[in-house]
């Protein structure tokens, strides 16, 4: 399967330790399960994103600030959820929400959602992220292209998304040569619908392209861009499993 597009240098590619990034559960109120099951001792969670109300809210959201301690106190990390919209939204609104999450949250990042991908894009995501490490030096930023985006977007964060759509597009899919120039830690891959059948094919996928941060579920987006992150996956269990234990060759 065309997993590469070229052929990554030294094969480290095959010995992804992968762990979960888990890219915004329903608020806490809906889904109190699935809050509950990511503070589970020995969960392989990477990171959490909080999405309170398409973003930090106007208020503290007394469920939310239960919700993302229990996580900090399990030693998960916990990002908020930026949405950059290709580019569009003003950086003084972006900021704004930033020092809501930090206030409200104490957040340990942000997720840079629908980031530019393209080499024009690249100035002001570079300002923004300025602006936020003067927030927060130490933050963890995790720029959500959904696609292998230019290569200078590599120095400007901690991890890129690169892949973020459904299984039918993953399982064929390739990625970028330029990025086995890079440790698999740096790349998150989010993949929804993909059926229990298909779920080792799909590890296998993420290890020969290099992405040490996964996603995976049997949800679809049916409801909206946002659906598949809402819940657990149905196989949940066996997922925590795989992953915890390591991809098996």
């Amino acid at each position: 399967m065309p997993y590469l597009t070229g052929t990554a240098a030294g094969g480290s590619r095959t010995a992804v330790r992968a762990g979960l990034g888990v890219p915004g559960c329903a608020h806490p109120l809906l889904a109190p399960a699935e809050w509950n099951a990511l503070t589970r001792p020995g969960t392989p969670l990477h990171w959490t994103v909080l999405d309170v109300a398409d973003g930090p809210g106007v208020r503290p959201d007394p469920r939310c600030l239960e919700a993302a301690g229990r996580l900090r106190n399990a030693g998960i990390r916990v990002l908020g959820r930026l949405d950059l919209l290709r580019g569009t939204r003003a950086r003084g609104e972006l900021i704004t929400d930033a020092h809501r999450y930090l206030e409200w949250y104490q957040v340990d990042g942000f997720l840079l959602d629908r980031c530019p991908a393209s080499r024009a894009g690249l100035p002001e995501t570079r300002r923004t992220i300025t602006s936020l490490r003067a927030l927060r030096a130490d933050a963890h930023l995790v720029l959500g292209h959904g696609t292998p985006p230019y290569p200078g977007y590599a120095e400007c964060a901690e991890q890129l998304v690169t892949f973020d759509g459904p299984w039918s597009d993953y399982r064929f899919s390739q990625t970028a040569e330029w990025t086995a120039d890079h440790p698999p830690e740096r790349f998150c891959h989010f993949v929804h619908g993909v059926p229990r059948g298909h779920l080792d094919e799909a590890l296998r996928v993420a290890r020969w392209q290099g992405a040490a941060t996964i996603w995976f579920t049997d949800r679809t987006d049916h409801g909206g861009r946002r659906a598949p992150w809402e819940g657990l996956p149905g196989y949940w269990d066996d997922i925590v499993s795989l992953v915890g234990t390591g991809v098996s060759e």
